[in-house]
């Protein structure tokens, strides 16, 4: 441990988020006395502030400076690829477990409002640093974290007792919760959900506080924070928009592109149309979730080319329905290919045509209605109803 490297970087990344603003005074004490850099293993993948995108690994043991600069930057930090299985420096197929960006972890924890004599359970330990935080905040008896991986579960927990910090660490399923005689007052999720678990929801005392990351199947994500009710419903605002790895148990299997044209010619069957919608138009991530939300069951993936163009590729779940839109750059017009029962491209025409009759909204102005039955996305009030969508 290098204590001078530490105070450094303690020091110029508190100034980084109280410039922000996404640090409030009052979890200043928890950032000093839960540091950052002793919940990291030696070699981590730093990211970039939206979290899609992670750089090969910086190696604490060959380059000390490079490492600490990473971690006491406001950066995401990946720690695990492959559920554990990529071993290698370059980046593996899918980041599994990480250190989240600071300035999430701090407008999160903003968000849910905690406060001494809270009982506090966060779904995704991790690398034990938000839980540090918790403790620090509320004691050790009043937070219980759980994580369902038990590789990163025994490192989470060997980060948080070095510093002698012992919540109540379950390895289990998180959509589970883990019930207790008093019901939680705050429930923290440091992975996103498609469809908030009905156990979340039981094991939380009326008027208390879910934060959670959602985001439909399609793409887009952001912070939610749900107020539960008396008669079992929750609801509330997005904050803000986010970017985290989907909780385990809802990840959904992406079919293979082979499996839609069956083996049949190009087109396989599609219907050519030209649209004056661009495919870059609905990739950026407030667009990806309206699509989301109201384009139901379906994915999307691109085929890029070494000119600068590149095909959007969108599917359906049930493998019965696709669609291509072919980007130019500089183009005016762009041939889209669409087959199946769904015309999946007039449905994304169609999301994007009402996000922009609706003024654009941002996050912000979007709500999640959570009931024993299914979900709502509304705009801007409960009753302006966007989308119903099924748990799952």
């Amino acid at each position: 441990m290098d204590n001078g490297k530490r105070k450094a970087g303690l020091k110029r990344l508190a100034s980084v988020l109280l410039e922000k603003g996404t640090i409030e005074s009052d979890w200043l004490p928890a950032f000093h006395a839960v540091p950052r850099d002793a919940f990291l293993p030696t070699r981590v993948w730093p990211g970039i502030a939206d979290g899609t995108r992670q750089a090969a690994a910086v190696d604490r043991t060959k380059d000390p400076e490079r490492w600490f600069e990473a971690v006491y930057s406001d950066i995401p930090l990946t720690t695990q690829w492959d559920e554990g299985r990529h071993t290698g420096d370059d980046i593996g197929i899918t980041p599994t477990s990480s250190n989240s960006l600071p300035t999430m972890v701090f407008t999160m924890l903003k968000d849910l409002d905690v406060h001494l004599g809270h009982q506090v359970m966060e779904i995704g330990t991790g690398t034990g640093w938000n839980a540090g935080l918790l403790v620090h905040r509320v004691g050790a008896n009043s937070v219980t974290t759980i994580e369902y991986d038990p590789d990163v579960a025994h490192d989470g927990a060997a980060n948080l007792f070095t510093l002698g910090i012992r919540p109540n660490l379950v390895v289990g399923d998180g959509r589970r919760g883990h019930p207790r005689p008093r019901p939680y007052d705050r429930v923290i999720a440091t992975c996103s959900v498609g469809s908030v678990p009905h156990d979340w929801v039981t094991q939380t005392r009326t008027g208390g506080v879910i934060v959670a990351p959602w985001g439909p199947t399609y793409g887009g994500e952001g912070i939610v924070r749900l107020t539960v009710h008396e008669n079992g419903v929750v609801e509330g605002r997005f904050t803000r928009s986010s970017a985290f790895m989907r909780l385990r148990q809802q990840r959904q299997d992406r079919p293979p592109h082979h499996l839609y044209l069956r083996g049949e010619p190009w087109p396989a069957g599609g219907v050519r149309r030209k649209t004056s919608l661009s495919p870059a138009r609905v990739g950026g991530w407030i667009e990806q979730f309206v699509v989301g939300v109201l384009v139901s069951g379906a994915f999307w993936r691109t085929e890029r080319y070494q000119d600068g163009s590149y095909t959007l590729w969108a599917y359906s779940l049930d493998t019965k329905s696709w669609a291509s839109a072919d980007y130019e750059p500089g183009a005016d017009a762009f041939e889209t290919v669409q087959a199946g029962p769904r015309r999946l491209w007039d449905e994304i025409e169609s999301a994007f045509d009402w996000w922009q009759e609706h003024g654009t909204p941002g996050f912000e102005r979007f709500g999640l209605t959570v009931t024993k039955t299914g979900q709502t996305v509304w705009l801007d009030t409960p009753d302006r109803l966007v989308a119903s969508i099924p748990h799952h």
